[in-house]
């Protein structure tokens, strides 16, 4: 039987959620070239997936954390899988902002979260984490307790892995670079050749360059 994080690589792959250019790479806003765009929110759009997202991610939980007393979910990627999750667990739910609101009581959190309750935050992806673990930053400073964040997909990078440590947050992913590489070769997607590529870029994406594949010929 397949595990969890293949079937979901699997369905990624399937709908574009995850797209591999190795010849032609994407350029991400932080300026690295990148053979692998990821665009979770996708999944939204086929009942069926996002069903699928929403029974794992609360298997997770229940599993991992079970002490959960609030959802909260990272804008904008994580808001409707976070509120899904949350209304399978009939817990309250929350949201947090990248930026706080311009107008009005200028919310970072959105909803009522109270000092000293657990809260498991819901990411759609993750790359370095930083802009996952602001969002860590956010809920401790207004006073709830952090006791995990759980994931759909990371890449796996070894400088997010330090991040989350050096932050203290236990991260659960439902599927990862790795087992994206083995669904992707499984189905004809990409060619035994184009993974050693696809790991140099994990291992180092800052500096990676998209000629490497002919540097290597």
């Amino acid at each position: 039987m397949k595990k969890v994080e293949q079937l979901l690589a699997e369905k990624l792959l399937k709908i574009s959620a995850i797209i591999l250019q190795l010849d032609n790479p994407f350029t991400w806003a932080s300026g690295w070239n990148s053979p692998i765009y990821t665009d979770n929110r996708k999944t939204l759009s086929y009942p069926d997936i996002r069903s699928f997202i929403k029974v794992e991610l609360t298997r997770i939980i229940m599993e991992q954390f079970r002490d959960a007393e609030v959802i909260a979910g990272v804008a904008t990627g994580a808001i409707a899988q976070g509120a899904l999750v949350a209304d399978l667990l009939g817990l309250p739910y929350v949201y947090i902002r990248s930026t706080p609101k311009d107008h009005g009581l200028e919310n970072l959190i959105e909803g009522n979260l109270k000092p000293g309750q657990k809260v498991v935050v819901i990411e759609d992806l993750i790359s370095t984490g930083k802009s996952s673990l602001k969002a860590v930053e956010a809920v401790r400073n207004a006073g709830g307790k952090v006791i995990g964040m759980a994931a759909l997909f990371t890449y796996g990078f070894p400088v997010a892995e330090k991040n989350f440590r050096d932050a203290d947050v236990k991260l659960v992913t439902l599927s990862n670079y790795n087992a994206m590489i083995h669904a992707a070769l499984a189905s004809g997607y990409i060619k035994e050749s184009d993974v050693e590529t696809l790991q140099e870029w994990r291992k180092d994406p800052a500096t990676w360059s998209p000629n490497y594949k002919k540097n290597i010929e």
